[in-house]
């Protein structure tokens, strides 16, 4: 590898390398693509590929596909990265990316996800350059919008496929889901999220005459007690149980001599396929009910759980994994939303399989450069599996 003060050039990079670092320089901060669908494009569109451009709202799509019978499978993923933080406190520039003395490729994106991206590409072009007439078809789902609301991204492109009755049957999106090894972890599957924000009417009023106010603070903690305590479900044997946690109490005038006339309680659960989004909200407000709270309630689903927890995909997907690493991976459904959850809509098998996950959103992400060719490598196998 080259050291941190030699030059990157292409003579001294794997395609692999060589491309993840061309999307890695451009500073595509969500939801701005920054031109790298277009280096990508210009790719698939040399190797035969029909490219649909997908733009809704401020956001840059794309579907791209290859071949005209059998099976879909597409590779998903996002070139959008998030914010930097101060550059000062990087080792090396965010958008500078380089490969240190140690092996590793630093900078914004190495691992989430411009280096699945890279890898992803350079599979697909040595599988289709080797067999140009291959069965199935091989299809990419790009957006800019994973890391932001995620409304004009891939939920918007997976409804214009709905729409279109575009067919797809398996989906590797390029998320890091490895810990610890390459490919030691895939994830096939997602718990559902869903949020709440619950808005607790009192009457404001002198702490020094209670009688003459209603204070929401000490009327909600029951009620939030009971929710905290609540046995919501045992999960199974894909899914831990469904938790709920308080992630933020507003409440106050900024005087201490004040009793509050409302109080803003921010809460999500994280729930398994062992309960409904719907049925985790009745209950909800039937604890609130219970307690006798003038409230008002907003909820905000973020995705449903999904699962994949068998079948074509999830063979070609330990195999691949198990032929070029050496070491068979563990199935795992934990972590947070992808936008897997949009794409299961369809009625496809969904996995995630990328690098390592230590240093995602963090100052000096960095991911080892090797595991980036190997990763390729990995998701070529994964092709192989299912189309020939």
């Amino acid at each position: 590898m080259p050291s941190s003060d030699t030059a990157l050039t292409s003579a001294s990079l794997s395609p692999t390398l060589e491309l993840a670092i061309d999307l890695m320089r451009r500073p595509s901060i969500t939801p701005d693509d920054a031109g790298c669908q277009d280096v990508m494009i210009e790719r698939l569109a040399r190797l035969g590929f029909r490219i649909e451009r997908l733009p809704f709202g401020d956001v840059d799509n794309f579907w791209a596909e290859h071949g005209h019978h059998g099976p879909v499978l597409a590779f998903a993923g996002h070139t959008d990265v998030v914010p930097s933080g101060p550059g000062i406190r990087w080792q090396y520039p965010p958008f500078e990316p380089r490969i240190d003395e140690t092996g590793m490729l630093c900078g914004r994106g190495a691992a989430d996800m411009k280096g699945s991206l890279a890898a992803m590409i350079t599979a697909v072009e040595r599988f289709v350059n080797a067999h140009p007439d291959h069965h199935g078809r091989i299809a990419f789902l790009i957006t800019s919008d994973e890391e932001g609301p995620a409304r004009d991204g891939t939920r918007a492109v997976v409804e214009h496929l709905r729409e279109t009755h575009e067919r797809l049957d398996y989906c590797i999106v390029g998320e890091p889901s490895s810990s610890e090894r390459l490919g030691d972890v895939i994830k096939n599957g997602r718990r559902g999220s869903l949020g709440g924000v619950l808005h607790v009417h009192g009457v404001q009023g002198h702490v020094a005459y209670p009688h003459l106010a209603r204070n929401p603070i000490h009327e909600a903690a029951p009620a939030l007690d009971a929710l905290c305590r609540e046995h919501w479900d045992g999960g199974n044997d894909f899914f831990p149980a469904t938790s709920f946690q308080i992630s933020n109490v507003r409440s106050g005038t900024g005087a201490t001599n004040v009793i509050p006339g409302e109080l803003e309680v921010v809460f999500n659960f994280r729930y398994s396929t062992e309960v409904t989004q719907q049925a985790l909200r009745e209950r909800t407000e039937s604890i609130l009910d219970a307690h006798g709270l003038d409230y008002r309630l907003d909820w905000t689903l973020n995705g449903e759980p999904f699962l994949t927890s068998e079948g074509a995909l999830i063979d070609a997907a330990v195999g691949g994994v198990e032929e070029i690493t050496g070491e068979r991976p563990t199935l795992s459904t934990s972590g947070g939303t992808s936008d897997g959850r949009f794409i299961a809509t369809l009625g496809c098998q969904v996995v995630e399989l990328g690098p390592l996950n230590a240093t995602i959103h963090k100052i000096d992400e960095r991911v080892r450069a090797a595991d980036l060719d190997t990763l390729s490598r990995v998701y070529e196998a994964v092709i192989k599996r299912l189309f020939i």
